[in-house]
């Protein structure tokens, strides 16, 4: 009888891990060369969805204690920052998750001209990127619970210059560890930026 406890005492307590797991944790793996040279095709990664977890309560948000809120929105950590490298369903037809980086936030104003990013009509520093964009777009405004995101490949991604914003209920979590192959393993290639004035 104590056998049998202690077997579905452990059962138990695998299934509640296994759960927690799986509602915080990830793993993707790079299939495009859209984030190269920092992420390759083949290489798998951890991707924290716990981080990112949000929810509105329309007014009422706002009276929530020990929350981050921005406009009717809380999040029980922060919210996607600009130069994290992040996972989501893209908003276009297509088979599989998209993993890009944050580059504008919600009431940004976006533009790419003279191989720049510009965030507010201020450059961005961006260190990661092997090539400067070839290409141009207009100033465009970031609307509330969107982000503009781009592959560190910058001519050779699909993302936010072709179309559009991705909704933040779209974002899965942000990329976290390397873990395969053995030689990239380490923190993912997440960017803080200084703060860009708005």
């Amino acid at each position: 009888m104590r056998f049998l406890r202690e077997l579905l005492e452990t059962l138990i307590l695998a299934i509640l891990i296994f759960l927690v797991v799986q509602t915080t944790l990830q793993s993707f793996q790079i299939q495009f060369e859209s984030m190269k040279p920092n992420l390759l095709p083949g290489q798998r990664l951890v991707v924290n969805k716990i981080l990112y977890f949000h929810f509105s309560w329309g007014k009422a948000t706002k009276y929530i204690p020990f929350v981050h809120k921005e406009d009717n929105t809380a999040f029980l950590f922060h919210p996607p920052q600009r130069g994290d490298v992040i996972v989501f369903e893209p908003p276009l037809p297509s088979a599989s998750d998209y993993i890009k980086r944050v580059i504008g936030l919600p009431g940004d104003i976006v533009e790419i001209k003279g191989g720049k990013v510009y965030a507010n009509d201020q450059p961005l520093a961006e260190p990661y990127i092997a090539d400067a964009p070839n290409y141009a777009m207009a100033p465009e405004a970031v609307p509330p619970g969107y982000y503009f995101v781009l592959g560190d490949n910058r001519n050779n991604s699909s993302d936010s210059h072709t179309w559009g914003f991705v909704p933040l209920n779209n974002i899965i979590g942000k990329a976290w560890v390397s873990f395969w192959p053995l030689d990239r393993w380490g923190w993912a290639p997440n960017y803080s930026f200084a703060q860009v004035e708005r």
